[in-house]
């Protein structure tokens, strides 16, 4: 079992570790999750009193077999023909949700694109480039990081493509 380091030991998750070990700036925002909430993103843009459209919500699917992470926005939806296009597949459906918390490492909710356990595949829809920063989960439920999305695509070594659909 890998140890942990002090940042993890004080609360950090493996996202926030990424973040500070590749010296990347970034917000951290917590709020008190409520489980009974419905939608995640939108209750984490409605507790940070954050326009859905700059929350980003990251999904994982399954294209042509590899496990591949999709950042959209919590305002709209999943277009997984394009994600598709995005990588060079044919055909994507949504990962089974034990197999995306297995291999991130994260679990549903709180999934983010950084700090994974097995590194995917990421596509970041292109509609992110429209914000200075956007938040996206930083590994929990309740807890979000807010950086731009030019940082996210490099440290996810993202491609960036139109994804989403309203």
């Amino acid at each position: 079992m890998a140890k942990k380091s002090k940042k993890q030991q004080s609360g950090g998750t493996p996202a926030t570790v990424a973040l500070t070990q590749a010296g990347t700036p970034y917000t951290l925002h917590a709020y008190e999750h409520d489980p009974a909430s419905p939608s995640y993103g939108e209750e984490a843009a409605q507790a940070l009193g954050v326009s859905p459209d700059r929350v980003f919500k990251t999904l994982v699917a399954d294209v042509d077999g590899e496990l591949t992470v999709a950042v959209v926005p919590v305002a709209g939806s999943l277009d997984l023909k394009a994600l598709a296009a995005a990588v060079g597949g044919k055909r994507a459906a949504m990962a089974d949700p034990a197999a995306a918390e297995r291999t991130t490492g994260y679990v549903r909710g709180g999934i983010s694109p950084l700090g994974q356990r097995k590194r995917l595949r990421t596509v970041l829809d292109a509609s992110a480039r429209a914000h200075a920063t956007i938040c996206v989960s930083a590994g929990r439920r309740g807890l979000e990081v807010e950086l731009s999305p030019d940082d996210l695509a490099a440290l996810t070594a993202a491609t960036v493509a139109p994804v989403a659909r309203p």
